[in-house]
């Protein structure tokens, strides 16, 4: 059953039976990103953490790719209530918040992303895109429904936590990052060490019991699909920069000699 298109991704995950497979957007561009969207994957994510996205880059982006039947999340680089309100006021509907370590991280996310008395949202629907100015009927009464909030669970501290997290109203999925849960293990660069992968595998579990969906990132196939029979409901299975740094040193390794001198006289050309 495909992703059904204008829901929330809390509402696809809930309407289909498998797992998501979806890739970062990471380049800044709206023409990367819109090829990215026909692909025939579940969902993009659109990173600002550590990526060259600012607001103006990730509203053209969310323009791009939203004739495409693909479920699109956007990550901040920082969980800041007012960058949050600029995010949701852009349009962004599903936003995954990076570096959750406790339960009170987490419930001031919730908070960022409701409207007063329930959070702390400002409100400016007015002018804002997410309103479309104030043409959604009854936006302020209704925009929680129309937002879906995944927060990370990437140390040691929110591993520990992760029951915790799980349990906050208004979180509605944790998503596992392994590079950054490795180094917080003093295991730097080391995201498919046993003990690294027996953390996400205990995050993933926890998830399950509080009947609330968890992902994660996995470049290596086998890990992937081991993480997906573990239960992930949602997988990023690639990125677009690191597809086109692979693929054209492949191209560079095909066509090009060894040690051939760089054009600019810098020495050899690396091999790969």
């Amino acid at each position: 059953m495909p992703v059904r298109v204008g829901d929330t991704f809390r509402d696809a995950l809930a309407a289909v039976d498998r797992p998501l497979a979806g890739m970062w957007v990471c380049s800044g561009s709206p023409l990367v990103a819109e090829i990215c969207a026909g692909s025939g994957l579940d969902w993009l994510l659109i990173d600002a953490e550590h990526s060259p996205n600012g607001l103006e880059s990730i509203l053209a982006q969310l323009q791009a790719v939203k004739g495409y039947p693909v479920q699109v999340m956007v990550r901040p680089p920082v969980n800041d209530t007012v960058l949050i309100k600029q995010y949701l006021d852009l349009g962004v509907q599903n936003l995954l918040i990076p570096m959750v370590n406790s339960a009170a991280e987490a419930e001031a996310a919730v908070a960022a992303v409701r409207y007063p008395p329930h959070g702390v949202r400002g409100v400016g629907s007015a002018l804002a895109r997410a309103s479309r100015w104030n043409r959604i009927p009854d936006y302020l009464a209704r925009a929680s429904e129309t937002i879906s909030l995944t927060v990370q669970i990437e140390t040691e501290a929110a591993a520990a936590a992760v029951e915790e997290i799980l349990a906050v109203d208004g979180v509605d999925a944790i998503f596992l990052g392994p590079s950054d849960l490795a180094a917080s293990m003093g295991l730097l660069g080391q995201q498919e060490h046993p003990q690294v992968r027996a953390a996400v595998e205990h995050c993933l579990a926890a998830a399950q019991v509080a009947g609330k969906p968890a992902g994660v990132n996995a470049f290596n196939e086998a890990t992937a699909r081991a993480y997906m029979e573990a239960r992930a409901s949602f997988v990023l299975v690639g990125a677009d920069v690191a597809m086109l740094a692979r693929g054209s040193e492949q191209l560079a390794a095909t066509f090009v000699p060894e040690h051939e001198e760089t054009p600019d006289g810098g020495g050899p050309r690396a091999s790969y």
